[in-house]
């Protein structure tokens, strides 16, 4: 039995639909990623589930508790990490742990065990007496899940934790999630990175306030449906526009070069007589195999 169950959700700002018909469930002790660009609905869909929203229609349980109508027992399982730094910049990392351990009950022993134990996975007993202001993006981070762990929840919502974070402690911050995964946690992050979904259980692509497609990470790269080319050039906005005019196949800027999407039956010879023609070499391009960028993209837009 699912331990979170999302069904039918929408929530609508004025005639902006941010979620539209939402359904999705993760299971106890999982890993689930909600993965899009900004807009996409995904700080709308964890604000509800912590009940700062009203939805405009359908339910979310957590267990067999209705957030729309039990939320005063679901808060003490529940803990919420928001986009935006939201601690107080002023007090000292202990001196943020200790507010929100007075806010959770967390006193005495209790208190100091639990420090203890959040100081050990994110490292930062050495910075307990500096300003939370006064603290790198990655450790402001660090912070506050800590913070949001006080009470041993059982349900951890983060939106966008890593966020504006450099990836040395980006990657920090997801083997922080495994641990507590092992330890039962159960997780919804949500992310607009795609390569932080290899490192879910499950995801759901979200756009448009609409859930695209969910699966395992292997799952949902393998819902691509064409070939990948990697067109090793420079990625300018012309040449993509110059490539998807020819209807052939669809440009799409990929690190220092370009992804090209064609259909299965598109014979190679075809995409190289194009390239020529547009005076491309054809020994530029070569395949590769699609990612989860690739088919967000694909699942995005309509290919040609």
């Amino acid at each position: 039995m699912a331990f979170v169950t999302v069904s039918h959700l929408s929530k609508a700002y004025g005639d902006i639909q941010a979620v539209d018909d939402f359904t999705f469930e993760v299971d106890k002790g999982e890993i689930y990623a909600l993965v899009g660009p900004d807009g996409a609905g995904k700080t709308t869909i964890l604000r509800t589930l912590c009940n700062l929203l009203k939805a405009d229609n359908g339910s979310a349980f957590i267990g067999s508790l209705d957030v729309f109508k039990q939320f005063d027992q679901i808060k003490p399982l529940l803990g919420y990490m928001p986009q935006t730094f939201s601690l107080y910049p002023d007090l000292s990392v202990e001196e943020n742990l200790i507010f929100f351990a007075g806010v959770y009950g967390v006193t005495g022993e209790s208190y100091t065990q639990k420090r203890d134990y959040l100081y050990t996975f994110s490292n930062l007993a050495p910075f307990s007496n500096r300003r939370a202001g006064a603290l790198s993006g990655g450790m402001k981070q660090k912070l506050a899940l800590s913070c949001a762990l006080m009470h041993d929840p059982e349900l951890l919502l983060l939106d966008e934790p890593t966020a504006g974070v450099d990836p040395l402690s980006r990657g920090q911050f997801w083997e922080i999630l495994a641990g507590l995964k092992g330890e039962g946690v159960t997780i919804i992050v949500s992310t607009p990175y795609m390569d932080e979904v290899a490192r879910a259980d499950r995801a759901c692509f979200v756009f448009g306030g609409k859930k695209l497609a969910e699966g395992t990470p292997t799952e949902l790269t393998d819902m691509f449906d064409g070939k990948v080319f990697f067109l090793d050039v420079e990625p300018t906005a012309q040449l993509v526009n110059k490539i998807n005019e020819t209807g052939f196949v669809r440009a799409q800027r990929f690190g220092a070069g370009l992804h090209l999407y064609a259909a299965k039956e598109a014979p190679i010879e075809d995409l190289s007589e194009l390239l020529g023609q547009i005076g491309i070499d054809p020994r530029l391009a070569r395949p590769t195999e699609p990612n989860l960028e690739d088919t967000f993209i694909q699942l995005m837009e309509p290919r040609p």
